[in-house]
């Protein structure tokens, strides 16, 4: 399952809503070929909470520089810490 397509979003530089708008637009496009990586200067719990509602599978996780890195999936048998890398760009 590692040729799942990624969507990125670096949400570091974006002002309150737009994290969240875009997170959530991302979410509606998530099957079971993708997932989606955000990295955030916060640990974004409104997304969370309505990814978790959603029965979203979650992982996100703070790096040495502060920084959030948040992957979520539809997928439930994956290891979404496997996905994870510096930055949401990379592959």
């Amino acid at each position: 399952m590692t040729d799942l397509k990624k969507i990125a979003l670096d949400a570091r530089e974006l002002e309150h809503p737009k994290p969240l708008e875009l997170a959530m637009k991302a979410l509606r496009e998530l099957d079971g070929g993708n997932y989606f990586y955000m990295v955030h200067r916060k640990n974004p719990i409104p997304l969370l909470d309505l990814a978790s509602e959603q029965n979203f599978q979650i992982f996100n996780k703070k790096d040495e520089n502060g920084d959030w890195h948040i992957l979520i999936s539809k997928i439930h048998d994956i290891n979404l810490s496997e996905f994870l890398s510096d930055s949401p760009d990379k592959e």
